[in-house]
């Protein structure tokens, strides 16, 4: 995905126009977190698909939507790390630790050009696809969702 450097949407309009999040943007609104990122940032999202989100047990999004100021919120907002963080700078991370809007903190993994993320619950996340930029920061596409407990 290549975004314009002049870009107007913000983050969850250019997620929305990618297709394929409609799951997170669901989730988003449940969990009345729209607003916020549509606000200044900068923010930089690790945004699952709808794939990543299909991935979890059968029932786990229901659930979740059921209270969406509860669990749903602590995990979208484990997605979320202030600032406006690029590829280039993730991959000098590696072993790193980077603190989430959640509170709780998501372990960098790199190996080459290939970045990996790991959460509180020891599983991990592969980032498929860096830099859709935004005019409030960065998404950069995961293909698992990131839990912040075991």
């Amino acid at each position: 995905m290549t975004n314009s450097s002049e870009t107007t949407a913000d983050i969850v309009d250019t997620a929305v126009a990618a297709g394929a999040f409609t799951t997170l943007a669901a989730a988003l609104t449940a969990a009345g977190l729209i607003d916020t990122l549509k606000g200044p940032g900068p923010f930089t999202v690790f945004a699952p698909t709808d794939a990543a989100f299909a991935k979890l047990p059968a029932g786990t999004v229901e659930g979740l939507l059921e209270d969406p100021t509860g669990q749903l919120s602590q995990i979208l907002t484990y997605h979320v790390v202030l600032g406006d963080v690029r590829a280039a700078a993730v991959l000098t991370l590696d072993g790193q630790k980077v603190k989430t809007v959640q509170g709780t903190e998501l372990t960098v993994e790199v190996a080459g050009d290939q970045v990996a993320l790991v959460d509180a619950a020891g599983n991990r996340v592969n980032v498929v696809t860096t830099d859709v930029v935004a005019s409030n920061g960065v998404i950069h596409v995961i293909d698992a969702v990131l839990l912040p407990t075991a």
